[in-house]
């Protein structure tokens, strides 16, 4: 009996999937997305000029909000806007990482230092405060206290 080289077996094994997958075999068939849709299927909408939004920071809606690869990758952007100057940049990625990882008390307390040197007290309150919820014993703890009674008297100096 002559052998038969590799490829004709890879051929015929594949030919035994695809029977016992259930689907016929020929020659040309055709990709699975150029399916028909029904008729009664309504047009995408288009997107409205009007309203421009930012997505590129949100999770496509099949895709878990609790990532902690990107909460990690965020916090390390974030870090590289603050070196650079980038206060807004960097509050977007502290921010994005606050949400692909809520537990995470890292990324808390660099938002609220970031939020902090763009003047936004009550927030950076918020952060700080929240900071010190995930770790309260955390080795900058009172480092923090500090900078939140700093902040909570400029708010009520403020308020004058």
């Amino acid at each position: 009996m002559p052998r038969r080289p590799l490829v004709h077996w890879m051929l015929a094994a594949a030919g035994i999937i695809l029977l016992l997958s259930g689907r016929p075999l020929r020659a040309q068939d055709p990709p699975p997305e150029s399916s028909s849709k029904p008729a009664d299927t309504p047009a995408p909408k288009k997107p409205d000029k009007k309203k421009k939004s930012d997505t590129a920071t949100q999770n496509a809606p099949d895709q878990p909000s609790w990532d902690p690869l990107r909460a990690e990758k965020d916090l390390e952007v974030g870090q590289y806007y603050m070196r650079k100057g980038d206060v807004d940049a960097a509050i977007d990625r502290f921010q994005d990482a606050t949400t692909a990882k809520p537990g995470y008390a890292i990324p808390f307390r660099f938002l609220g230092e970031a939020q902090e040197k763009k003047g936004l007290r009550k927030e950076a309150l918020k952060s700080y405060s929240r900071y010190l919820d995930l770790v309260p014993r955390a080795d900058d703890a009172e480092r923090v206290r500090k900078k939140i009674a700093k902040l909570r008297s400029e708010i009520e100096k403020s308020k004058r």
